[in-house]
């Protein structure tokens, strides 16, 4: 499945983020380690500091496995379902159809439009407060 993921980096855990992104060590230990940095390559920050990315997780409860590893960084504000119809993955045609699916390209794309890249946005913060 994909989500369309909204979350506000907690009180002081910025650096702590972008440290695990700059070390690679986002997620190391969850069976879907890569794509936590895949996640926030993509990611977007609006004016407001939500940040949007666009998550495939193959949990029945969505983000289940993913959670604890995002909640040391994030609140999670909002986590939709993103799909077009139909899904393989969902409709039980295709497991794991996710993987090599564009059901989000759409999506992907215009998030990619919007707002600031946040990775950058996390660079920016951590010189200023050098």
């Amino acid at each position: 499945m994909r989500y369309l993921v909204r979350a506000r980096v907690k009180p002081n855990r910025a650096r702590a983020l972008l440290d695990a992104i700059e070390r690679r060590v986002l997620g190391r230990g969850s069976v879907a380690e890569g794509e936590y940095l895949r996640n926030m390559a993509a990611a977007r920050v609006g004016a407001d500091g939500t940040v949007k990315w666009v998550e495939v997780c193959f949990c029945a409860t969505p983000l289940d496995e993913e959670r604890p590893y995002w909640q040391r960084y994030f609140e999670l504000t909002k986590v939709q379902d993103a799909h077009g119809l139909p899904c393989r993955d969902r409709d039980g045609s295709e497991p794991w159809a996710c993987e090599r699916c564009d059901c989000t390209e759409r999506l992907e794309r215009t998030l990619a439009g919007k707002g600031e890249a946040f990775v950058e946005h996390l660079r920016r913060g951590e010189s200023r407060t050098r």
